[in-house]
């Protein structure tokens, strides 16, 4: 059975659903492709056009298809923040609880009973007698 939580859960509480969160992270992707390729158009035009540093905005385009891939495939894989709610939740979740304190016996001290004959020889002597 589930354990009902102590306060009611706001709508305006509720995290995006994850088809929502998808979408976004699809516009986000596609956004940073479509730069790649604006980056592969604007370093073809100024290799024809031959500005002043061209090699130094050629780097600069580069370096925009480099790593526009890389930093879309990270942002489109990571989920969303986590709210201020969902972080709290969590670090009380990982805080220590107190645990409960044993205390120490000193055990007693115990006698031993120690048998010197044999029991075979204690019945034998007793139907002696």
């Amino acid at each position: 059975m589930k354990k009902q939580p102590d306060r009611a859960v706001l709508i305006t509480d509720a995290a995006r659903s994850q088809d929502e969160q998808f979408r976004s992270r699809q516009i986000r992707y596609v956004s940073m492709m479509g730069l790649r390729a604006a980056c592969l158009v604007a370093g073809a035009v100024l290799i024809s056009i031959r500005p002043p540093l061209l090699p130094l905005w050629l780097i600069l385009c580069a370096a925009g298809m480099v790593f526009l891939p890389w930093a879309a495939v990270l942002i489109a894989n990571d989920r969303p923040a986590r709210s201020k709610a969902e972080r709290a939740a969590s670090a009380q979740a990982r805080a220590p609880k107190p645990q409960p304190t044993i205390t120490q016996h000193t055990p007693e001290p115990t006698e031993y009973l120690t048998i010197d004959l044999e029991p075979e020889a204690t019945f034998e002597h007793r139907e002696k007698r």
